[in-house]
């Protein structure tokens, strides 16, 4: 007789609680993320310098932070050739 009630309890609990979650996904293409809190937390990760991450985090409930899972896109560092050089003349 007991073990019927215990069986609906524990049939309940894992219903519920087995409910599909949103997982948090990361862009590993860009090494730096806005972390936006407020009603709707969430963590946006588009940026590519932390200066860039800081304009769209200005006047906001945000912060910026180093992306947890960077790709080899994202950890690549420019090239030397690349970079524009200033000359003295």
């Amino acid at each position: 007789m007991m073990r019927l009630p215990v069986l609906a309890v524990l049939t309940t609990l894992t219903v519920s609680t087995a409910a599909p979650v949103r997982a948090q996904t990361y862009n590993p293409d860009y090494p730096v993320c806005l972390q936006v809190y407020g009603r709707l937390s969430y963590i946006e990760c588009a940026y590519t310098s932390l200066e860039q991450c800081r304009w769209s985090a200005s006047g906001r409930g945000a912060m910026c932070i180093v992306n947890p899972y960077p790709g080899p896109k994202a950890l690549m560092r420019p090239e030397r050739n690349s970079q524009r050089h200033r000359r003295n003349y």
